[in-house]
């Protein structure tokens, strides 16, 4: 449900980006004076303008239709997944913390006069998280870990070798989302059932893997 929800506020941001900000839906350009500039993540607004909520909302901005399609399909993976393995509060806890580590990265490691939006910090966030998941969950978690590797190595790939993508975004989100995960995910303990031998009359321990 939270990530239906937050796909959806991504869109509506989106059409608003399009109708209201003049933005063009393709090539991402929007003119100086759209009022977009007051949601984008200005490292020098939040500095010195002390204008923080610019951390949260530019993470629901786009620039162009591919920017926000490669998002919105990473987040409904990647969210989908995580909210029926973790629920909805803590995956969205995870969302929210990583896209303010995220921001954070840009505002204290980026150019302060060069201007970030998009979801793509808090989405590495959800990356990090299924690889705490995995290293929390031990050996069997380790089969989570192999299956994503690739794919969060490809993202990287992109990430420092495209230079209109904030590196300081995808980082810092890749690191927040796998520590809070890591620190808020506890694995289940397994279940042991109790049966007797029913000639010997031996009391035997099962364990019983989850599902």
């Amino acid at each position: 449900m939270i990530t239906r929800l937050l796909v959806t506020a991504n869109v509506v941001a989106f059409i608003w980006e399009v109708a209201v900000g003049k933005m063009n839906a393709l090539s991402g350009a929007f003119p100086d004076t759209s009022p977009i500039y007051n949601f984008v993540l200005a490292p020098i607004q939040v500095t010195q303008a002390h204008e923080y909520y610019r951390i949260f909302t530019c993470g629901f901005m786009h620039a162009g239709l591919l920017h926000i399609a490669v998002n919105m399909f990473s987040l409904w993976s990647l969210g989908f997944f995580l909210e029926r393995i973790l629920g909805a509060p803590r995956m969205v806890l995870i969302y929210f913390v990583s896209l303010l580590g995220a921001g954070l990265g840009v505002v204290y490691f980026s150019d302060p006069t060069i201007p970030t939006l998009g979801a793509s910090g808090a989405i590495f966030g959800l990356f990090g998280a299924l690889f705490a998941m995995g290293l929390k969950l031990g050996k069997p978690g380790m089969q989570l870990v192999r299956a994503n590797i690739g794919i969060l190595i490809l993202n990287l790939f992109f990430t420092f070798t495209i230079a209109t993508i904030s590196k300081q975004a995808h980082v810092a989100g890749l690191i927040t989302g796998f520590i809070i995960t890591f620190l808020i995910f506890y694995p289940p303990k397994p279940v042991y059932a109790r049966v007797v031998d029913a000639t010997t009359g031996e009391t035997l321990e099962s364990r019983i893997e989850q599902p």
